[in-house]
């Protein structure tokens, strides 16, 4: 019996063009693919581990051609809309009371911080939660698993009666090993909002 609904942010509340903006990345820093220095940094970035200063200190002296505003615009280039009729599923489901709802999202400050200037009813949603979890703030980031084990630790859970909902393969498997039961939301054809139409099998 699921007592707890784990949600990604991510593509699954907020869209995403992940690929648009590695290609974004690449017109604009004039580069074939990231070095892998680069991908360490915005992984110690994700994780909180360095701070947005750092970070941006990083990319302005790798491409000093560019202004810390116009690096902050090229970070945040994946940012998309937040469909509304998301937020209305998500208030209903608070409403009934009959699960403990978490957000646990691989989420960076400058993120957040475009995020709740773009996004009107970002407190809305966030009082929506049982429990809210950004990586930069917990120094953790899927899919490792010491994530998952951190929230069912902090909010005392049993991992089958958790069902974890996430666009990312790799982060529905590690999660799956753990015995919590997933739901990788298709992008292309699916929405958080029918979970009930798709997933009564879990329930």
């Amino acid at each position: 019996m699921i007592k707890t609904i784990i949600f990604d942010f991510g593509n699954v509340f907020i869209n995403l063009d992940i690929n648009g903006a590695l290609q974004h990345v690449r017109d604009t820093f004039k580069i074939d693919t990231l070095s892998d220095e680069m991908t360490a940094f915005n992984s110690l970035y994700e994780q909180g581990l360095i701070s947005t200063d750092e970070f941006l200190e990083f990319y302005t002296e790798n491409f000093p051609k560019l202004s810390k505003e116009e690096l902050v615009d090229v970070w945040s280039f994946m940012l998309k809309d937040f469909p509304e009729h998301r937020l209305r599923f998500l208030k209903q489901l608070k409403s009934t009371s009959k699960y403990k709802l978490i957000l646990l999202s691989n989420t960076n400050e400058l993120h957040i911080t475009w995020i709740k200037k773009h996004i009107p009813f970002y407190s809305d949603f966030k009082n929506c939660f049982d429990a809210f979890y950004l990586s930069h703030e917990i120094n953790l980031v899927k899919p490792n698993p010491n994530i998952y084990k951190f929230v069912l630790n902090q909010n005392t859970l049993t991992a089958n009666e958790c069902l974890f909902i996430d666009d990312n393969a790799d982060n529905i498997d590690t999660a799956k090993s753990l015995g919590i039961k997933t739901w990788r939301i298709d992008i292309e054809s699916e929405d958080v909002t029918n979970l009930f139409n798709v997933k009564t099998n879990l329930f």
